[in-house]
């Protein structure tokens, strides 16, 4: 990593000013292959910690650094100011500050890690859930409440929809959560030897989601349910189709039928990593919509449609890598997945993670510029 003195270091410091132009209603069409007729286009989610240094130095504008001198075609989502996850939780408490991390005591008891300067996001060190006894500790803070709905929620979304904003809703992540209070391994193991604690975790997260979304929904318009689950490497899920099927498919379901029955038309998942095996049960579960399709991992738009045509859309799918190759890397890479994706639809075109360091700024722009002469053919 670069020696240069990091200005930008927070998550937010990353946010990046996209400029939707796209309305709800074309964006939900385009997504469930209802038309076809402009394709979409996004930074999915923008550079990583470092990369804004770099460019500066190579004479990026501010409207460069914040992204707003560059052409997408995408949506807004709103997200509604409601919780289904975790509520309330433990004080947390800062145990060590120095320059190289911060240790803090997080709202459900884990002792956590933020190396700065290379990460934005905490690292757990230890886990609160390793027995049933445990669980019960923390399960009042997943148990239904009315501090749940944030202030304004439905004015909020009313707003949104004037706007032509996506209203979204989400959910905890069937694996995600579970690793987030035993840890990776611990929840692996017990799918084998602590089955009743994984299904008491899901199911009490399920009841209390189904009475806040269901609350939700049949107040005002939602459109996209979104769940996080990163639950993915290059080697795999670390769930395979058997746990997904018995553990994750029923909590899946549970939210998503009552939510299709009240007009929501996306199920979106954000996993990371190659989810090739657990599609299928994935698609029982209901998700038709799937982000951010890592090619180094081998999950490859053009393959994944070819098997699933319109039971899945997708953003995302270029790889990030290419960008710091040559530009007839890129234009490789483009031409492979951008025809195909134009002529199906269902896929808002982008890069599969953030933009890595060591990518030129001129290579960035190449790339826009060439995603939108291919575009450009493809639609004439």
């Amino acid at each position: 990593m670069s020696k240069r003195p990091l200005k930008w270091t927070r998550h937010e410091d990353l946010a990046i000013n996209r400029r939707p132009s796209i309305r709800r209603e074309e964006y939900l069409d385009y997504m469930t292959f209802q038309r076809n007729d402009r394709p979409l286009f996004t930074e999915t989610f923008g550079p990583i910690i470092g990369l804004k240094e770099e460019w500066e130095e190579q004479g990026a504008t501010p409207q460069e650094l914040d992204f707003s001198a560059f052409q997408y075609r995408c949506e807004n989502f709103l997200f509604l100011p409601i919780n289904t996850g975790c509520e309330g939780g433990f004080p947390e408490k800062v145990l060590e500050d120095n320059e190289k991390h911060t240790i803090i005591r997080d709202k459900l008891g884990r002792t956590t890690k933020l190396v700065k300067g290379s990460a934005t996001l905490t690292l757990p060190l230890d886990f609160p859930v390793t027995t049933m006894d445990d669980w019960l500790k923390i399960k009042p803070f997943y148990e239904f409440s009315e501090s749940r709905f944030g202030e304004g929620w439905e004015e909020i979304a009313r707003k949104g929809l004037e706007n032509g904003d996506v209203i979204c809703v989400w959910m905890p992540g069937g694996f995600d959560e579970p690793r987030q209070l035993m840890g990776e391994e611990n929840l692996c193991l017990g799918y084998y030897e602590e089955p009743e604690l994984i299904h008491d975790i899901l199911k009490t997260i399920g009841e209390t989601t189904e009475k806040v979304l269901d609350r939700v929904a049949s107040t005002v318009t939602v459109d996209l349910l979104s769940v996080h689950e990163d639950m993915a490497g290059k080697s795999g899920s670390l769930a395979g189709p058997s746990q997904v099927i018995e553990f994750i498919q029923p909590y899946y379901r549970r939210i998503w039928d009552m939510l299709k029955d009240k007009g929501v038309r996306l199920f979106d998942q954000d996993s990371d990593g190659d989810m090739n095996a657990v599609i299928p049960a994935f698609l029982e579960a209901g998700i038709n919509l799937m982000h951010p399709m890592e090619p180094a991992s081998g999950m490859d738009i053009v393959k994944v449609r070819e098997t699933y045509g319109k039971q899945l859309s997708f953003y995302g799918g270029i790889n990030k890598y290419v960008l710091r190759e040559s530009k007839e890397k890129i234009v490789e890479e483009l031409e492979y997945k951008i025809p195909p994706m134009i002529k199906t639809g269902g896929c808002v075109l982008g890069l599969d993670h953030r933009i890595p360091n060591g990518t030129p700024l001129e290579n960035y722009k190449f790339y826009l510029n060439k995603v939108w002469e291919i575009i450009e053919r493809e639609t004439a």
